[in-house]
């Protein structure tokens, strides 16, 4: 469904400072896979996600979605494409509802601008997310949940291939978002609509079978659930706790470069130093500082 290499975006400020949102960036996407990113503030995961979404265009590499080309795609066919490939959901609700519309009027109005507008599938999607019985309220009158929930439903009008989320648990507690969270997975499984969800909150891969990792405008690495990796631990009459139900394994770019954590390096005494010292011992590469004196 997604397919990115050597995905690059660079910014101009002033006409005179270039900044490198995404340098090199590579990811896969399945159809019908629920999946997160994650990144620290400024690790170009929402820069990625806009261009997903169509609001902002590539300036090299390679994107195809859907079998569309973004990086060459015009610009008529990539308005058809934001109305009918994907759906958007905000973190600030302002920018997913308009307050003196019901919730449902909301629901609405995203099939008004593509001309096929139906209330009783309006409300079959705010059923969906568990917000049927407040199908005629108001922003003022819902929670921050339940806005981010009629979000979702404006998000699945147009019937998306992709529905993409930026922070959709940013402003909600973790009650709410354990409750948001559960409502992606439903619809995941049963519209079989592909999700991709930008978070910086590390304890909602519990709830994800895939999180990408992105450091620098690169992916640095991936999280996958235990069970997915390792066949055999489905077998296994132990259950496994959600500490330990998740592995990180690290990515390769087609050059065959690693982003190594800070933290790692600082582990093994590297400081400034950009230097390493890489062995091969036993079928494993050892990566060690070159001016340790431990050897092993």
């Amino acid at each position: 469904m997604i397919h990115c290499r050597n995905l690059m975006k660079i910014y101009k400020l002033n006409n005179e400072i270039e900044v490198i949102a995404l340098q090199g960036l590579d990811l896969d996407v399945e159809a019908g896979e629920l999946i997160g990113i994650i990144g620290s503030s400024g690790s170009g995961k929402s820069t990625l996600l806009n261009i997903l979404g169509g609001l902002d265009r590539p300036s090299a590499g390679k994107i195809v979605v859907d079998g569309k080309d973004l990086l060459r795609i015009s610009d008529k066919e990539l308005v058809k494409y934001k109305l009918e490939t994907v759906g958007f959901v905000w973190q600030n609700n302002a920018r997913n509802l308009l307050p003196y519309l019901t919730a449902v009027e909301n629901v609405e109005l995203p099939m008004m601008l593509k001309g096929r507008h139906k209330r009783e599938r309006a409300i079959e999607l705010l059923e969906m997310v568990g917000m049927g019985h407040r199908k005629h309220s108001r922003l003022q009158q819902l929670s921050g949940g339940e806005q981010q929930r009629v979000a979702i439903a404006i998000g699945l009008a147009n019937n998306p291939r992709i529905l993409l989320a930026d922070e959709p648990t940013g402003s909600v507690d973790t009650r709410t978002a354990d409750i948001i969270l559960d409502v992606f997975r439903h619809l995941n499984q049963t519209l079989g609509v592909t999700i991709v969800i930008v978070t910086h909150d590390t304890q909602l891969m519990k709830k994800m079978d895939r999180v990408v990792a992105i450091r620098d405008g690169k992916t640095s690495s991936e999280i996958l659930r235990r069970k997915i990796f390792d066949e055999e631990s489905l077998d296994r009459a132990i259950p496994i706790e959600d500490e330990e139900s998740h592995v990180e394994l690290a990515v390769l770019d087609s050059a065959g470069r690693i982003q190594i954590p800070r933290d790692y390096l600082d582990g093994i005494g590297l400081g400034e130093m950009n230097k390493l010292s890489v062995e091969l011992e036993d079928g494993k590469i050892i990566l060690k500082n070159p001016l340790s004196k431990v050897n092993g």
